[in-house]
């Protein structure tokens, strides 16, 4: 998963520590099922909040990073049933809680989700009370095509499998057969027995994720850049979608067919946002349902050279001076560079609205495409109008009903206008690369902003009451707290993972490539509930294989690759779930790499994305001089006994990958410079590897500074710093275009 540098990273560097690098992967291994350690004065207590937690999915013990069993403490358990919606007060509701729980889960007669894999659905199990005197069942299946299937079948026919007793009620559970292979796809099965009804999402999917063949993928290689980092002559400040399209070109002309980004989802950014909603953070969106207006490059939109009032402004010495003022300047400034662009689209928008050019019909188009789009104006436009957080806000707009004089007219039009220029750029990326041969490699964050769009238009689906985050480890020695509420793992199966999907869909669109953020999230998430130390959170499981269910029919369906962000604690039943259904692993040189002179680098494994580093590491050169080191011993994250130990293990893990490329006929010479290691780890990642390849551009030039710092926020520049040198230098740098055609030639 990716860091955050708000407000804490969110995973720990392994080969920071010389005690995870003598332990190898995972630093602190993985939560697992079992017996929690839970003690009490009261054991009668203990038994009932564990049964509880295990009716509720939630585990009540971990493995520590020294490989012993840490139990959570009761109150954290309890906190967490409570942000599950669990009915306690106190523990001496426990017993009745228990009683409403298991009737909960035994009163409806079929589960919300069923799975067809390949489109062979299993037996569904019915559970009804023994008392149920219908003798017929009545079927109605919708599938996603519009065809409706029916059929009655006689209760008695179905056989029994089990029998059970709850809270005094006999159930008997039965095994229903759909008849035939379904079609891939989300169908609808309703079904009446007994003046009861029930519904089902039936998610009929490919066992594997779209994978093109070996061939392809062991050419595919490509460059990664954060888009706000990315700038031209042209670009006001900052990177925008015209970058990226010339990015894409050029990296197609140097022969690869990949391009990497962060996320470009909207944030709280603009002048309109109090201090306290700022933040430009890519993994804390407004949304994952939308784009970042941000990255607008405004010269380009047709709009503007109908609209004279809107050239006026931009050719004004005034706002030709703010622009020059932003190029000027090594890290972004966001709140200009979107206060600069928001007075042009106003302006551009209101012209659009008030001329109703002949584009208004494909705006109309747009717009009925994507109902969600008109909440999502309003919504914004009501946090400008508000001025607070959507949970300060009356209790009518809270609830979801925004109404027309909550808001102005303009903004919402604005922000309408926006949605769609940013779509339209970013399509024609995507497009274009298509055609020259790239793609984007997008990302998918794994939480949203807690005061954000998603969050209040969906809060059935979220623990309001709880924070997503990481057990301490050896970096974070007090645990994480991430800042964004966890999905529900039962709202979002009984709304069918509606908004897992759309969010998917948006990305999907347009990505060749998708990483998924901290993949272990599709299997367990560590919840820290509010108000409780990160060291006190507790981990909860999701249903991992309708997750993979989604990923493989959406990828399909868009012919794109998925990456799953497997860095960190990684439980054993991840990678194998992983590789059963074809999601691509990500392996890392500075994650992979251990002191061990045998063997410091494992192989590549060919379904995987290999890379030297991330975005949240430092660049090459920094991790190959030690500065990093010294930087965290400048923020405290180091003594100075821990900064001698790290200095060590780091010495060890050079010499073994000097070893390692001398053994491999990569490297020569004793002591190599830092430009000379670079490029033979480039060439054993594209020569010996069947892995498609990614090469942060940074590296090309010996950046030492990284994009962000994990754990820190106002202490470093995290998710501001520009590249050194703009597009049209870096691309004709002779350093650059070498190393990139050395990596283009060895390819298999």
């Amino acid at each position: 998963m990716s860091f955050r540098a708000i407000p804490v990273g969110y995973k720990p560097l392994l080969w920071y520590s010389l005690e995870c690098l003598i332990l190898g992967k995972p630093a602190w291994s993985e939560l697992e099922r079992g017996d929690s350690k839970l003690k009490s004065d009261r054991p009668n207590e203990s038994r009932q909040l564990r049964e509880l937690a295990r009716l509720y999915g939630v585990q009540t013990s971990y493995l520590s990073r020294r490989g012993a069993r840490d139990g959570t403490s009761p109150e954290s358990v309890f906190c967490v049933l409570q942000a599950m919606g669990a009915p306690v007060r106190t523990f001496s509701d426990l017993p009745g809680a228990l009683r409403e729980r298991r009737q909960s889960l035994a009163e409806p007669f079929l589960e919300p989700v069923a799975l067809a894999w390949e489109g062979n659905p299993n037996p569904l199990k019915l559970r009804l009370p023994a008392s149920t005197k219908s003798e017929s069942l009545a079927c109605e299946l919708q599938l996603e095509t519009g065809e409706v299937q029916r059929w009655v079948t006689r209760l008695g026919r179905l056989s029994t499998q089990e029998t059970d007793e709850i809270e005094g009620i006999r159930y008997v559970t039965r095994k229903l057969n759909l008849p035939g292979k379904l079609p891939l796809g989300y169908h609808r099965l309703i079904i009446e027995v007994g003046g009861r009804k029930a519904e089902v999402r039936i998610i009929a999917a490919p066992r594997h994720a779209f994978t093109p063949g070996v061939t392809h993928t062991r050419r595919i290689w490509g460059v990664f850049l954060p888009l706000y980092a990315l700038h031209s002559q042209k670009s006001w400040g900052s990177g925008d979608f015209s970058d990226l399209h010339a990015l894409s070109d050029w990296v197609a002309n140097q022969g690869g067919s990949l391009v990497g980004t962060l996320p470009l989802l909207p944030t709280f950014l603009d002048e309109l946002s109090t201090n306290e909603l700022f933040d430009p953070s890519p993994y804390a969106p407004v949304s994952r349902l939308f784009w970042n207006e941000f990255y607008i490059d405004v010269t380009r939109l047709p709009e503007l050279k109908a609209c004279r009032k809107a050239q006026d402004l931009v050719a004004s010495p005034a706002f030709q001076g703010e622009i020059r003022a932003l190029q000027a300047s090594s890290l972004v400034d966001y709140r200009r560079s979107m206060a600069l662009k928001r007075k042009v689209l106003e302006e551009l928008a209101r012209s659009f609205f008030a001329d109703r050019s002949e584009r208004y019909i494909e705006f109309q188009n747009y717009l009925k495409a994507r109902p969600g789009l008109g909440d999502y104006a309003r919504f914004r436009a009501a946090c400008e109008r508000q001025r607070t957080r959507w949970r300060e806000w009356p209790h009518r707009m809270r609830s979801g009903n925004i109404r027309a004089g909550d808001f102005d007219l303009d903004s919402e039009r604005y922000h309408l206008f926006a949605q769609w220029q940013a779509q339209e750029q970013l399509q024609s990326v995507s497009d274009s690369g298509r055609i020259d041969g790239t793609g984007l490699y997008l990302d998918f964050p794994l939480g949203v902003h807690p005061d954000g769009f998603d969050v209040w238009r969906e809060q059935d689906v979220f623990a309001l009451k709880a924070d997503g985050g990481a057990p301490p480890d050896s970096f974070f020695p007090n645990g994480q707290d991430w800042g964004f509420p966890p999905l529900h793992p039962e709202r979002i199966r009984e709304q069918g993972y509606r908004y897992f999907i759309a969010c998917l869909r948006h990305h999907l669109r347009h990505a060749k490539f998708l990483r998924i953020d901290h993949v272990m999230g599709l299997h367990r998430l560590f919840w820290i509930p509010q108000g409780c130390e990160p060291r006190d959170g507790v981990y909860v499981h999701y249903r991992a294989e309708e997750f993979y269910a989604i990923l493989a029919l959406e990828s399909e369906r868009h012919r794109a690759l998925l990456v799953g962000e497997d860095l960190g604690t990684v439980p054993p039943y991840v990678r194998p779930a992983m590789k059963r259904h074809h999601l691509y692993q990500s392996y890392v040189v500075q994650y992979e790499l251990t002191p061990n002179k045998r063997r410091p680098l494992p192989t590549v494994p060919s379904r995987s994305l290999a890379s030297l580093n991330t975005h949240d590491m430092s660049p090459f050169q920094a991790f190959w001089k030690g500065s990093d080191i010294q930087d965290r011993l400048k923020l405290g994250l180091l003594d100075e006994a821990g900064l001698r130990r790290e200095r060590r293990a780091r010495r060890a893990l050079k010499q073994a990958l000097v070893g390692t490329l001398r053994h491999k006929r990569r490297l020569r010479g004793k002591s190599p410079k830092a430009a000379t290691v670079l490029r033979a780890c480039l060439a054993h990642l594209a020569s010996d590897s069947r892995a498609p390849v990614m090469v942060s551009l940074e590296d090309l030039w010996s950046e030492l500074q990284p994009q962000n710092v994990p754990g820190t926020r106002d202490e470093r520049p995290n998710w501001r710093r520009k590249a050194r040198f703009s597009i049209e230098k870096f691309s004709r740098m002779p350093s650059v275009l070498k190393l990139l055609r050395e990596v283009n030639r060895s390819r298999p």
